[in-house]
């Protein structure tokens, strides 16, 4: 049974994963690492932690004296790395935490896989040939777009925040490693991602959380800034089919094609909400609605084309934006003890 290590597995979109590939892959022993951080919840992990195959360590992907011990005692053959700070406001209050986690964390993985895997620059040990390393990234690392077009896997970086530097970091990280050390790696750069356990500081439930508690819903600016909107289930079955399929040292974009500002966003979900959760006063939950100063430095419209990995791994979403918010208002609702 080959274990893989799995960073961040606590998180939001890590969690889903860990969920998702546990029971589809039993021959996988699947060890989970995460610092449990303000992001990490291990409540996000409790149907995975019914599953044989799973195994959960606490630990910092920076304590090189902790993953290199990981890599011995489970002789792991592969990584998947969701692990990383990934909230924009807090990366502009404090961005060393961000420097720290997504670069130097991002290195010491690195580095500790090369040692354990390789015994000289493009030579693989015996038996460790197909070990791999994936990256898990963002659109953000390409900056803003204007009204037209889509981010490519041939965009430039452009980052705009502390943690779009750091994510565009971590990416050229890890393709050094491959040109320098022949590593197998592969890297995704995603778009917005929705769905199940998501933290409730990020955008969706923060929408979901303040109607819930009939309080403001706050939208910055204008509510015009725009996004391409993927439900996590779906990035999840990507990851698998670029784990398992991708030609060595390949990127590939992750994306719905579901672009929407928001405001739509929020009203699509006090739409629903109106219709699921009708507020006692008889209003909509639109009237909730309230702008707050723009963030600096806020991109205005991120696209993904993800043409790639549609056509060379034939990978599509099974949801669009439509339906996918639906069933995550639905978990939240269901979570709350509300339906």
């Amino acid at each position: 049974m080959d274990a893989i290590l799995v960073t961040g597995g606590a998180g939001f979109i890590g969690a889903n994963f860990v969920e998702y590939f546990v029971k589809k892959y039993s021959n996988y022993q699947i060890v989970v690492l995460d610092k449990l951080t303000y992001a990490g919840n291990l409540e996000n992990l409790k149907e995975a932690s019914k599953s044989a195959n799973y195994e959960f360590v606490q630990g910092d992907i920076c304590d090189s004296d902790l993953v290199s011990s990981l890599f011995k005692k489970y002789d792991l053959k592969g990584v998947i790395h969701f692990a990383a700070e990934s909230h924009v406001d807090n990366s502009i209050l404090n961005p060393r935490l961000f420097i720290e986690s997504n670069i130097v964390g991002t290195f010491t993985l690195l580095e500790c896989a090369r040692l354990y895997w390789q015994k000289a620059p493009k030579v693989y040990k015996k038996g460790y040939e197909h070990c791999r390393f994936h990256h898990i990234s963002t659109d953000e690392v390409f900056g803003s777009l204007g009204n037209e077009g889509f981010f490519t896997e041939s965009t430039p970086y452009d980052p705009s925040s502390p943690y779009s530097a750091s994510k565009a970091s971590s990416d050229h990280l890890v393709r050094a490693y491959h040109r320098t050390y022949g590593l197998n790696v592969s890297i995704s750069n995603c778009s917005n991602n929705y769905g199940p356990y998501q933290h409730k500081e990020k955008f969706i439930p923060t929408i979901i959380r303040k109607c819930l508690a009939n309080e403001a819903i706050p939208v910055y600016g204008n509510g015009a800034n725009i996004r391409d909107w993927l439900y996590v289930l779906d990035h999840c079955k990507a990851i698998d089919l670029i784990y398992h399929n991708a030609k060595s040292g390949s990127t590939y974009n992750i994306g719905g094609h579901n672009e929407r500002s928001n405001m739509q966003i929020v009203n699509t979900i006090c739409d629903i909400l109106d219709k699921k959760l009708p507020r006692a006063n008889g209003l909509s939950y639109k009237e909730l609605i309230t702008f707050v100063t723009d963030r600096p430095g806020h991109d205005l419209r991120y696209g993904i084309d993800p043409a790639k990995i549609m056509i060379e791994l034939n990978w599509k979403p099974d949801e669009n934006f439509e339906s996918g918010i639906v069933k995550t208002i639905e978990w939240y609702l269901e979570r709350e003890g509300k339906i």
